[in-house]
């Protein structure tokens, strides 16, 4: 429905020659790429100078840890519903950290009500 507003104002400022202020409305700011090349690269992910966009490759040719990275961590409410000695060791890491930031934030709003 609003695709359907925003272009019938694109129509409208097209038909209205008297408005030369709405000329950026209707200009696309960037070039339009082709399905294939969004479909078969990285756009913007290059940052040399003189480099190409990265091409993306097979799911198989990626290595195993980057799926990891996906991945959810658990809320400091889940962990604290789990058992502490049966949690894994990056659990337990990533329990203490937010417990330790969850009693700073505590004390520190703690001290500025007083």
């Amino acid at each position: 429905m609003l695709m359907n507003h925003a272009s019938e104002l694109l129509r409208l400022l097209k038909q209205r020659k008297d408005l030369k202020g709405a000329d950026f409305l209707i200009r696309p700011k960037h070039p339009l790429l082709a399905k294939k090349v969004k479909a078969s690269t990285v756009v913007g992910a290059n940052i040399l100078k003189d480099g190409t966009d990265p091409k993306v490759l097979p799911n198989a040719e990626y290595p195993d840890w980057l799926c990891q990275l996906i991945d959810k961590c658990p809320a400091l409410s889940e962990l604290r519903r789990k058992n502490i000695e049966t949690l894994f060791y990056e659990d337990l890491k990533r329990y203490v950290k937010l417990d330790n930031r969850a009693r700073i934030k505590e004390n520190n709003s703690l001290k500025a009500k007083n």
